[in-house]
């Protein structure tokens, strides 16, 4: 009868079985605690009543798309007034519009609205959020209202999906505001701004996976400060909004999606086929996007008007929004100002 090898084999001494263990032990102590930090860093999604009832309140207004949208929009100011469309930029709300409304309501009529993938609107059924997606929200928003025709605003990517779709639908197009707008290339021997924290985190494939698991409150905060030059805005309610309408179901999926689709930058090239009367409003601070691209904005749109705001970052309309309300009263009383009538029409 032959015996097992081992039964030959001599017991390892103990220090050599301690470091064997040790070998096996370490690594998966050190998956345990990653488990354990990653359980614990977690963020889950928000729940959607609770923050319809807390952000829409009860006269919470939704449009129904083609697409299985549900746009979530605000329809403001004086019925009878030029109506005026407002979006917002990346991962923020209808809410950023609402100093203006406050401001510009009393003369006009104001169409807010959460792009897909962000606000109240989250997650659309076709994961849409690039330009196209965007207009269709848009044309949603406006056919629930009755808009054939509109001044068209928009602030960061905002203002890329105003310009585009002046592009695509100019007879609807009364005229268009771009605040701090996105879209533009840089300028000849031009460094790329140096942006927020959030946005740079989503440059990296495990920065844009961590990204739909863990979404701290203070990374928010530090992205918001890191937006605005005006620190006094950025206030525990703000930051809370922001925060919370991130976590709704859908967003935090939308804008890890946002950061790899294709912007299209050729496009750029062909925004001097713009007609409508064009401002180019910009804070000379922001940190997002150059303010030199209100100048290539300029030399594109023929006719177009620019105003920079001293000492005022990327969101204009809440940072300075007396100084951005009047600019914008000013450009629109002027420029879509009815043409006197002749002596044979009086």
């Amino acid at each position: 009868m032959i015996a097992d090898d081992d039964e030959f084999d001599p017991p390892l001494p103990p220090r050599r079985l301690l470091l064997r263990r040790k070998r096996v032990l370490i690594p998966l102590g050190l998956l345990l605690a990653i488990l354990v930090a990653f359980l614990a860093l977690r963020t889950g999604d928000t729940d959607r009543d609770e923050m319809i009832a807390k952000y829409g309140g009860r006269d919470a207004a939704f449009a129904a798309g083609p697409a299985g949208q549900r746009i979530h929009y605000r329809d403001q100011g004086k019925r009878d007034g030029p109506a005026i469309v407002l979006l917002h930029g990346s991962n923020s709300s209808l809410h950023t519009w609402e100093p203006l409304v406050r401001r510009l309501g009393g003369t006009y009529r104001i169409v807010t609205l959460d792009l897909p993938g962000h606000g109240l609107t989250g997650g659309t059924p076709d994961k849409d959020y690039g330009a196209a997606g965007m207009m269709a929200a848009v044309d949603v928003v406006a056919a629930k209202t009755g808009l054939d025709h509109f001044i068209l605003g928009g602030n960061s990517m905002g203002g890329w999906v105003g310009w585009r779709y002046a592009l695509a639908q100019p007879e609807r197009v009364d005229a268009l505001v771009l605040l701090d707008a996105a879209g533009m290339p840089l300028r000849m021997g031009e460094k790329a701004p140096p942006s927020n924290i959030g946005f740079r985190i989503l440059e990296y494939r495990f920065g844009r996976w961590l990204a739909t698991q863990i979404t701290p409150r203070a990374l928010v905060e530090e992205s918001l400060r890191g937006s605005v030059e005006r620190q006094t805005i950025v206030d525990d309610a703000m930051i809370d909004r922001y925060w919370e309408l991130l976590r709704f179901p859908g967003n935090r999926e939308a804008t890890v999606l946002r950061a790899r689709m294709d912007r299209e930058p050729a496009m750029a090239a062909r925004v001097g086929e713009i007609e409508a009367p064009t401002l180019i409003l910009f804070g000379d601070k922001d940190r997002l996007i150059n303010p030199t691209a209100a100048k290539s904005f300029n030399e594109r749109i023929a006719g177009s008007e620019v105003v920079l705001l001293p000492g005022i970052g990327h969101l204009p309309m809440e940072e300075a929004p007396d100084a951005t309300a009047a600019a914008i009263a000013d450009f629109l009383t002027r420029r879509l100002a009815p043409t006197p009538a002749g002596p044979e029409t009086r």
